[in-house]
């Protein structure tokens, strides 16, 4: 039987090429040492059919090409320093949605205080950005360099961006979070600061997102009490027949940042944050549900290439 990309999906092809070059960090960037720092670099694709959703406009695809890359900066904690972009567009794509999408690019990097500084353009059949952000930072936060007793947090409600897919409401947080998602690099950088020992960005989803931090004989434990859920949360995922929790833990597209932190470290933070969970050393990923019953948390998020 010959395999396809479809069988193994994202990740698996990502283990594949790292597993293959001494040189790339498995992080959530890259990481070269600079002169006396480091240089942060990440490059992230979207595809108008699966990244953009059809209510989404110009701008915001333009401000969201930004968004996806500079999340990675923010989650190693890095100062950002210049955007590249690539993009392809069809030939008969109104002049004014081209510029549109610029005018996203040039407002998502005055926001972020990240300067455009190149890129390249090029036809296509459909809408494809392609960014490169590039950062630098001295002591990056890594994946994986948390400890025992760690607090397990996130800079903001996580979720919402999921349901807001679901969404037809324009006015509505969820479906702004949606169309507009916001990268907390100055979290990041206040994390790296104080003392923060791990971080990555959600962007797959938080079940999938941990699994991908976590390492041998570690384990950790999520408290649904903790996650922030709203009583209009859950009327809104029952009215249309979706499991709040399934969202929460498994959709994404949220970037915030998820991080570890010891507990005595959690009062010197001058940011807002959501305290979810612990490391542990049970080996296994939990949830303690809020009736008390303690479950496994699934392996599973946003996969490309895989079919749903």
């Amino acid at each position: 039987m010959t395999l396809k990309v479809s069988d193994i999906g994202e990740k698996e092809l990502v283990k594949y090429i790292i597993s293959n070059s001494k040189e790339i960090t498995p992080d959530d960037t890259a990481i070269t040492e600079f002169s006396s720092t480091n240089l942060i670099s990440t490059c992230d694709m979207l595809i108008q059919s699966r990244h953009f959703p059809q209510n989404m406009s110009y701008f915001d695809m333009g401000f969201k090409a930004v968004t996806v890359n500079v999340s990675d900066l923010a989650a190693m904690g890095a100062e950002p320093l210049g955007f590249l972009l690539a993009i392809a567009i069809p030939k008969d794509l109104e002049l004014n949605s081209f510029k549109e999408i610029i005018d996203g690019v040039l407002s998502a990097c005055d926001f972020y205080s990240i300067p455009l500084i190149g890129g390249d353009t090029n036809e296509a059949s459909e809408i494809i950005v392609s960014g490169t952000a590039l950062g630098l930072c001295d002591n990056p936060l890594m994946k994986d360099t948390y400890e025992k007793g760690d607090v397990i947090a996130v800079t903001g409600d996580i979720g919402h961006a999921a349901l807001g897919f679901n969404l037809e409401i324009l006015d509505n947080i969820y479906v702004k979070k949606a169309l507009k998602p916001i990268a907390r690099i100055n979290e990041g950088i206040e994390l790296k600061n104080k003392g923060a020992t791990s971080a990555t960005d959600i962007t797959d989803g938080l079940a999938s997102e941990l699994y991908l931090i976590k390492k041998d004989s570690f384990g950790f434990m999520i408290y649904e009490e903790l996650l922030g859920i709203s009583d209009e949360y859950k009327q809104y995922c029952e009215s249309l027949d979706l499991n709040y929790l399934d969202l929460i833990l498994h959709v994404g597209e949220d970037f915030e940042l998820l991080f570890t932190i010891p507990k005595d470290k959690l009062d010197d933070l001058d940011i807002e944050y959501m305290a979810i969970g612990e490391v542990t050393d049970s080996d296994v990923i939990e949830i303690t549900l809020e009736n008390g019953f303690v479950d496994r948390i699934e392996n599973k998020g946003y996969e490309h290439y895989v079919s749903e």
